[in-house]
């Protein structure tokens, strides 16, 4: 089953037919909000936002091990997570869609594995690759689908936040390597990689990065609020098409009306 992680500008998801919601007790605490099981397109999905329903949880206060543990515990197989970023690649303009393949972690302080250290044998798994590939695929597919100019790859910074960055954090992200700036990225993609779930993300530029563009001297928070509006819509109609598709081992056809996605489609 898909589980849809809203972040900043989708703490609702319009056009999701809502079954029931569900408030889950984990053994790390409670999620940022109850479980809002429903349907996309008449598909099953399970949806949950990031910084609480009402969007009152900064990002360095998110239970991440709650959220993630709550979601596999409802059934959820794969997790596509929607995140906006500011732009550090030149080709990551406001508006534009990306789908990273990297991860640099710059976050601290933050409960990053479900393990007991001191109770448990000491487990260090791979995290070459922190995105699943076949969920990449499907996101990659759907964003085809709804004719998105997406970015392929990149490497999203994660960030303490709440604090957006100086220039000269951004300077040296991007001498780093990175593309994007997010603070939610970790550790989600590592806790959904240990507890088994097939996880990606959805990167949606709301603003150039700090010393950037329009940001060469300051952020309008103004600005990112319009984009966000504005690249949500179209975010929302990319889930549709994800919560379509096939959740087996590979992307598969399914007939009729937007749900259809053929094997050509499902390649990067």
């Amino acid at each position: 089953m898909l589980a849809i992680i809203g972040g900043s500008g989708l703490t609702k998801l319009e056009g999701l037919s809502i079954t029931r919601r569900q408030v889950i007790r984990t053994p790390y605490g409670e999620p940022s909000g109850a479980i809002t099981f429903g349907e996309l397109d008449g598909h099953e999905v399970i949806f949950l936002a990031r910084h609480g329903y009402g969007h009152t949880i900064p990002p360095h206060r998110v239970n991440y091990r709650a959220n993630i543990w709550a979601l596999h515990a409802e059934g959820a197989t794969h997790v596509v997570s929607v995140a906006s970023v500011g732009g550090i690649h030149a080709d990551l303009t406001p508006g534009r869609l990306a789908v990273p393949d990297q991860i640099i972690d710059y976050t601290h302080g933050r409960e990053t594995t479900f393990q007991a250290y001191g109770e448990e044998q000491v487990t260090h798994l791979d995290f070459t690759w922190p995105y699943c590939p076949g969920m990449r695929e499907r996101c990659l597919a759907a964003l085809r689908q709804t004719g998105e100019d997406v970015m392929h790859g990149g490497t999203y910074a994660a960030v303490q936040g709440p604090r957006l960055e100086t220039k000269a954090e951004i300077d040296r992200y991007a001498r780093d390597g990175a593309d994007m700036v997010g603070m939610t990225g970790m550790p989600e993609a590592y806790l959904a990689r240990e507890i088994g779930l097939c996880y990606a993300a959805i990167a949606a530029s709301v603003n150039w990065a700090a010393g950037r563009g329009d940001s060469a001297t300051e952020i309008s928070a103004n600005s990112i609020d319009v984009q966000l509006e504005q690249v949500m819509s179209r975010v929302r109609n990319v889930l549709v098409r994800l919560a379509c598709m096939d959740y087996g081992d590979v992307v598969t056809t399914t007939p009729g009306g937007v749900c259809d996605i053929g094997p050509a489609d499902a390649q990067e």
